[in-house]
């Protein structure tokens, strides 16, 4: 999990352009990070790419958190 913890800051940082040196499990996308709908789309498709997964409409909608995104993702590498 600390591998795929590390690739998601990596992919958050990129998309939302922040130095995200805080970022933790518990980092909101739009509470703490004040990421819009567009950021979400844009972070979920990082997700994709990097991790060359497909992560489902359902599973996407439930993704509000970091740590929220790590599970899905191993969850889909299982």
């Amino acid at each position: 999990m600390d591998n795929t913890f590390e690739i998601v800051k990596e992919v958050v940082k990129d998309v939302l352009k922040i130095d995200g040196d805080d970022i933790t499990m518990e980092t909101r996308f739009i509470e703490d990070l004040k990421a819009d709908s567009m950021d979400q789309f844009f972070l979920i498709d990082g997700f994709c790419e990097k991790f060359d997964i497909n992560i489902t409409d359902e599973a996407a909608r439930s993704i509000h958190s970091v740590g929220d995104a790590v599970r899905a993702i191993e969850e889909v590498l299982k």
